[in-house]
């Protein structure tokens, strides 16, 4: 699948708002100062779910293209999104227990676990994350995983779907069931499937968007007063909040319109505007990580601050500044390690998967 413009520093930036949204919580929860009066701090979830957008628009175009070609393996699938995601989302996995039933308790650092060790696993495990973290709050190393969940629930079905489905077709019946399911999502029935975010309208979005692109059905939309428009108004999305709608289902719905026309726009009606920093499209690289390991740092850095015991020694906005460029430096650090020690190995195997 050849690379789009733009996306790697998209997928680096939209994690900057996740750390963004996680640092003002973590610090208020443990006495430290913390400042969030803006509102780019309390933009995470939405990140989140222009992540899935995102995730939706590029994995059904990789199949929509496999599809044309003929060459679209179920088997190739499910090899690759496992040795991208798996290695690391189990790493996290097993840390993040490690954390809350091991290390706290010997750093004294009181923690209340209030699951069943062994439930805990079975939901992890078997791709369930969203569901322990609404029913038991384990902690924000544990939390995080919510979002990698709902993707590969995602991408267990998605694949066989569209491999039984003739190409032809299949713009057809991806519009039939993410407007069935959209209604389903948003009635009062169906509860549980807002309550444990099971949120697979943004994916679908995301890859009846990228669908169009490919059959050339969204060309009028390449004017260029139209595509700064749509950068403009995603700009103001997450700076603001001018647009947030209070009926829910509407505001899902233009959400889910705005991030997919954002993302067609940064990445094919760009006219030549692109990131081209190599710094930029590294940490966009490393973004996934960056996403996993936040956590870990962000509870390194407040660990440190409460240890020092006069840390009022550098006033409430020299603190606030270093906990946020201390978290973001390490786990920029610890996301590099990771990525080059650990994850381009699976990496290189994902490869020899490629068609």
């Amino acid at each position: 699948m050849n690379r789009l413009p733009n996306l790697d520093a998209l997928r680096f930036f939209l994690a900057s708002f996740v750390i963004l949204f996680h640092i003002p919580l973590l610090s208020k929860n443990q006495g430290l100062p913390y400042f969030d009066s803006l509102e780019i701090f309390h933009k995470g979830i939405q990140a989140v779910y222009m992540f899935f957008v995102l995730s939706g628009f590029l994995i059904i175009r990789l199949i929509y293209r496999a599809k044309i070609n003929n060459t679209f393996s179920i088997k190739q699938f499910y090899m690759r999104r496992v040795l991208r995601i798996l290695p690391l989302y189990y790493l996290i996995v097993f840390f993040g227990f490690l954390f809350y039933h091991l290390i706290l308790p010997i750093l004294n650092i009181p923690f209340e676990i209030n699951y069943d060790l062994k439930e805990g696993l079975l939901l992890t495990i078997f791709f369930l994350p969203n569901v322990f973290s609404k029913l038991y709050s384990p902690g924000g190393i544990l939390e995080i995983l919510w979002s990698i969940g709902i993707e590969e629930q995602f991408y267990l079905f998605i694949a066989p779907l569209l491999f039984c489905i003739k190409r032809k077709y299949i713009l057809f019946f991806l519009t039939i069931i993410v407007s069935l399911y959209f209604v389903i999502f948003h009635s009062s029935t169906f509860n549980v499937l807002r309550e444990f975010s099971f949120v697979y309208f943004y994916l679908l979005f995301g890859g009846i968007v990228s669908i169009l692109e490919e059959e050339r059905k969204l060309e009028f939309i390449k004017r260029k007063a139209l595509s700064i428009i749509i950068v403009t108004f995603a700009i103001i999305y997450f700076i603001t909040d001018w647009l947030v709608v209070e009926i829910i289902w509407l505001n899902n719905f233009l959400t889910c319109i705005l991030f997919s026309l954002f993302i067609l726009t940064i990445s094919y009606n760009n006219f030549g505007v692109e990131i081209k920093s190599r710094f930029i499209k590294y940490l966009g690289n490393i973004s996934y990580g960056i996403y996993m390991y936040h956590v870990i740092a962000l509870n390194i850095v407040v660990f440190l601050f409460l240890s020092i015991e006069k840390f009022d020694f550098f006033g409430n906005f020299m603190t606030v500044l270093l906990i946020n460029i201390l978290t973001f430096a390490l786990t920029i650090l610890i996301s590099h390690v990771s990525y080059k020690y650990f994850e381009l190995y699976f990496l290189k195997l994902k490869n020899k998967f490629r068609k």
